[in-house]
């Protein structure tokens, strides 16, 4: 399995087309150094030695597929500011497919952090969550249509942020599914109905238990029988459950796996349910089994918590991984 997924990764990639639908954010980092409390109040003062700006949200998303050598496209929202304009920058500069970003009057969802050491301070976050107006998600739907006979299979990010709503959902689900492509959702939020008759839903422990009448326990036979429930009620193809420590599980029709996660320092979890689906959704369109493309965005996903902050795995940092 090991060469094949090498070769998939090396040689496949470059033949998938996937487009990604979500809440697209920028995200801010501020490392600095600590060394004295602030004389106007009580907090200390971080001097700044560094800045990056990186793609977060269902941008991460397609930050990951496009490194790995995907062809990408993404539709989302971002406001008319210059957060706006540094992300479709970032975008561009990747090659990334954006004519499907729509231009709304609230702002660029954008997460700012100021870290001194691994240690994060403080979080400022500039967003607007309501949901999407009638026009906006017209203009939106519209795009989506105009894309989806050009790719192999459809990722739908929900962060929360107003783009996924449940009209937005269940048009591109339906849509995906009478053009027989794979639609891969990472959920937000105890209201899965409008995932329902998606090929698969990648949430974490917790996003899963959101949805369930009784909180289960990070255990595999607890989870798996779980799965099979939810499956059944959204009408599935399956479910993939990222787990932490404890690596994640599929179920697919009648096959559970139980994928252990790599032994390793961990530094960092923001985004790897981001590297999962993106690179799940990228070895299923490229023909893999659901078992194998699991066992691939298991090995990505260690390469992601090991770096600090949002961060997408490379195509050599995967092979090397592999």
């Amino acid at each position: 399995m090991i060469e094949r997924l090498k070769t998939f990764v090396a040689d496949g990639i470059g033949n998938c087309k996937i487009l990604v639908v979500g809440d697209v954010m920028l995200d801010k980092y501020y490392f600095g150094e600590v060394t004295r409390i602030s004389p106007e109040a009580p907090v200390p003062i971080a001097r700044v030695t560094n800045v990056r700006e990186t793609l977060g949200g269902a941008a991460n998303v397609v930050h990951n597929l496009a490194l790995l050598g995907c062809q990408t496209s993404i539709i989302g929202q971002v406001g008319r500011d210059n957060h706006g304009e540094i992300f479709l920058s970032k975008l561009d500069a990747l090659g990334v497919n954006f004519s499907g970003v729509i231009e709304t009057s609230k702002p660029t969802t954008t997460k700012i952090r100021v870290i001194s050491g691994h240690q994060q301070m403080i979080r400022l976050d500039f967003e607007d969550a309501t949901e999407l107006d009638v026009s906006a998600t017209d203009e939106l739907l519209k795009n989506f249509s105009a894309q989806l006979p050009n790719v192999d299979a459809v990722i739908v990010s929900d962060y929360g942020k107003g783009v996924c709503t449940k009209k937005v959902c269940r048009e591109i689900i339906g849509a995906c599914r009478a053009a027989k492509k794979f639609v891969v959702v990472d959920p937000k939020g105890d209201n899965w109905q409008k995932y329902f008759d998606a090929s698969f839903i990648t949430p974490n422990l917790k996003e899963f238990n959101a949805v369930l009448p009784t909180k289960i326990l990070n255990v595999d036979a607890q989870i798996e029988d779980a799965a099979r429930k939810v499956i059944d009620e959204f009408n599935l193809r399956g479910l993939v459950v990222t787990r932490s420590a404890e690596g994640l599980t599929l179920v697919d029709g009648e096959k559970t796996s139980h994928v252990k996660a790599r032994a390793q320092e961990v530094f960092d979890v923001s985004g790897a349910g981001d590297t999962v689906i993106a690179v799940f959704a990228l070895a299923l369109s490229g023909g893999l089994e659901a078992s194998t493309a699991a066992y691939l965005a298991n090995v990505a996903a260690g390469v992601v918590v090991a770096k600090v902050g949002t961060y997408a795995v490379n195509r050599d940092e995967l092979l090397n991984a592999l």
